[in-house]
């Protein structure tokens, strides 16, 4: 996996609205590019049918068709909706060299991506569910993400 030019990825902005805005845990995540506890999180073992958007600016970002049981703990995909969303950065934290997941728009970090996923992709984006919001197939109209439907059919 290439990481990008650390000077074109944007970060999120710390600013106190958007602090005001998350949860602890969500700011920790998103922010100071922390993990969430393995199996302690509401997406992890989420089966439904739906999306998952960046819960800053709403940017979809992941699908369940491309959703898979990894066995980590936190919810895994094959692909995101849009390669174009997302960016990756060299994270050489903690003795180890791994991509880290950003959401493009928002410079929000998303979690890592790893060379061990299934097949089509081959690949496994390990998310944080603090820094997703799920959208239920069924709400996507109401929720303004009618053009995604089809991705359902």
């Amino acid at each position: 996996m290439n990481s990008e030019n650390d000077s074109s990825v944007c970060f999120i902005e710390p600013t106190p609205e958007l602090k005001a805005s998350l949860s602890p845990e969500q700011w920790a995540v998103l922010v100071e590019a922390g993990t969430e506890p393995p199996f302690k999180n509401p997406y992890w073992e989420n089966h439904e049918a739906g999306i998952y958007v960046d819960v800053v600016n709403g940017t979809p970002l992941f699908a369940s068709l491309a959703k898979f049981d990894s066995g980590t703990g936190w919810p895994s995909f094959w692909a995101p909706i849009d390669r174009s969303e997302i960016v990756f950065v060299e994270d050489r934290s903690f003795g180890m060299r791994r991509t880290e997941v950003r959401a493009k728009k928002s410079g929000g970090h998303l979690g890592h991506v790893f060379d061990d996923g299934p097949v089509p992709s081959g690949l496994r984006y390990c998310i944080n569910s603090a820094s997703l919001r799920f959208i239920p197939l069924r709400e996507l109209e109401q929720a303004g993400y009618r053009e995604l439907e089809g991705l359902f059919e």
